[in-house]
């Protein structure tokens, strides 16, 4: 079975694992989805992740975070460039995500950045996905 949008995929077992209040996911890695949990885990959201190297493809493994009274930290995750729909912003109309509580993923010339650093970097690209 070839997956055509790994992305989306990763976003749905971290909102599948989060409505069933599960510690961690674990899903097929790749370099794109390890500097996504990277830019996650750099800006809150999730509280760790590992690469497990298990044959016959590495495992990346998301541990989500909580608050003290058992919220999860993540309200809402969104794919919003797809396979059918690539969405592409300029510098100046990097997306602010419930004005600047969110984050938006963008995946840039630069590597992978959220809109934050895209924006001070002064640089657009493809908006991946929003998290608040």
């Amino acid at each position: 079975m070839s997956m055509t949008d790994p992305i989306a995929d990763m976003l749905t077992r971290i909102r599948n694992g989060i409505q069933s209040r599960h510690d961690r996911v674990e899903l097929p890695s790749s370099k794109l989805k390890i500097e996504v949990a990277r830019i996650l885990k750099s800006e809150g959201f999730i509280s760790n992740y590992k690469v497990a190297d298990e044959k016959p493809q590495p495992v990346l493994r998301l541990y989500l975070k909580y608050s003290d009274k058992g919220e999860p930290v993540i309200h809402g995750i969104e794919r919003i460039s797809r396979p059918g729909r690539r969405v592409y912003r300029g510098k100046e109309e990097i997306p602010r995500v419930l004005g600047g509580l969110g984050l938006a993923i963008i995946s840039t010339s630069k590597g992978v950045l959220s809109g934050a650093e895209a924006a001070a970097s002064g640089v657009g690209g493809e908006v991946l996905c929003q998290v608040w």
